[in-house]
C-alpha cells in the first residue's frame, strides 16, 4: 500500500473516531440519543439561566444544575410522558436547582402539550438532547 493511501486510511480513522465521540461537558457526557428518565414538573419562566426572558406560553425547560452549561443553552430537547407517550419538544433555556440529574422543570405550555394537567404536577417523562441543528 501506497504512503497516501495510508495516510488517508489513518485520518479517515481518527475522523470516524472524532465524529462517533460523545460531548463532555463539565465532567457529564450528553450524547443527543442517550435517553434520560426522570421527574417532570411545571415552572413559571421568566428570565433563565441563559440570558433569555420567556413567557409561560413557550416550549421552555430547564435542566439540573448538575448538567446545566452555557453550552446547553437553546438546545432542543425530546420529551415524552411516560405514561401516555405524547411527545413535544421544548428548548434549554434555564437551569433547575432543585433537580436532579434525570428531572426537568417545564413551562407550563410545553408541560401541558405533553397531555399533563397542571393540577398533576408531577409526571414521569422520558427525555434526550437532540442534534445541535435540529428545529422542530
Amino acid at each position: 500500500m501506497s504512503r497516501f493511501a495510508t495516510i488517508v486510511l489513518a485520518l479517515c480513522a481518527l475522523f470516524a473516531f472524532v465524529a462517533a465521540s460523545p460531548v463532555t461537558t463539565n465532567s457529564t457526557t450528553l450524547e443527543a440519543r442517550t435517553t434520560h428518565t426522570g421527574r417532570g414538573t411545571y415552572y413559571e419562566v421568566g428570565l433563565g439561566a441563559c440570558g433569555f426572558t420567556d413567557s409561560d406560553s413557550d416550549y421552555i425547560v430547564a435542566i439540573s444544575q448538575d448538567i446545566y452549561n452555557s453550552g446547553n443553552c437553546n438546545q432542543y430537547m425530546r420529551i415524552e410522558n411516560t405514561a401516555t407517550g405524547v411527545v413535544a419538544y421544548g428548548q434549554t433555556r434555564d437551569k433547575c436547582m432543585g433537580c436532579d440529574s434525570e428531572a426537568i422543570d417545564l413551562s407550563p405550555s410545553l408541560f401541558q402539550a405533553l397531555g399533563a394537567s397542571l393540577d398533576e404536577g408531577t409526571i414521569t417523562v422520558s427525555w434526550n438532547f437532540m442534534p445541535s441543528d435540529f428545529s422542530p
